[in-house]
């Protein structure tokens, strides 16, 4: 599913990636653990293609990303990976459908059948009474659910969350860590979490842990 080799990565003299190499099959949980600075978050995004390595090889679904231009790894990462983030990053000024449907508008599909998808898997989700409330009018366990829909709204075979629970009171990460196991074995997801919570990295099928830029378990 996934293979980097030798990934460097570096922002100014800071050597941040030194050398990583990593294989994440089909249908696994990862979490990738490690101090603050030890490139966890850099690595993630350089493997949903946010950010290019300085040197190394990815491929993703046996795409190679360096024969990609930049308009083909857009639509790449647009209609093949999913992306969770910590503090959610939905748009404030729409509401719970309407984000959801963004990443699918994107991609030019029909609006009535995205707006069909996005409606069920926000009900699938749990808040099919909250499709019209806006980010400010949802918890923060509803505003994470909105981001989950949103990331699977076009059918992604990746999911990649930075720090997904690290916002969460401990009810609500509880949930989305029981959730984020449903949804592997409901759509065949691969997911690669970067996480400091322990316990989550503990439910993982596989931990990554990097420190200093290199990877130290595997």
């Amino acid at each position: 599913m996934i293979k980097a080799k030798n990934i460097h990565k570096s922002f100014d003299t800071l050597e941040v990636l030194k050398g990583v190499d990593l294989e994440i099959k089909k249908g696994e949980i990862v979490s990738i653990v490690g101090p603050s600075g030890a490139g966890k978050t850099t690595l993630l995004q350089i493997l949903g293609t946010l950010d290019k390595p300085d040197l190394g090889e990815i491929e993703v679904d046996g795409i190679d990303f360096s024969k990609l231009s930049e308009t083909e790894l857009a639509t790449f990462r647009n209609r093949h990976i999913g992306f969770i983030f910590q503090f959610h990053q939905l748009l404030p000024e729409f509401t719970a459908l309407e984000n959801v449907m963004i990443p699918a508008l994107i991609a030019r599909k029909d609006s009535k059948e995205v707006a069909a998808n996005a409606n069920e898997l926000i009900d699938y989700l749990g808040l099919s009474d909250r499709t019209e409330h806006k980010p400010s009018e949802l918890s923060g366990g509803e505003k994470q659910r909105i981001a989950v829909a949103r990331a699977l709204i076009n059918n992604p075979s990746l999911i990649l969350a930075d720090e997904p629970s690290g916002s969460l009171d401990s009810k609500n990460r509880d949930e989305l860590h029981r959730l984020l196991f449903d949804l592997r074995d409901k759509f065949g997801l691969t997911i690669v979490i970067v996480t400091h919570d322990k316990e989550l990295a503990a439910l993982s099928d596989r931990v990554i842990e990097l420190k200093d830029g290199k990877i130290i378990r595997n």
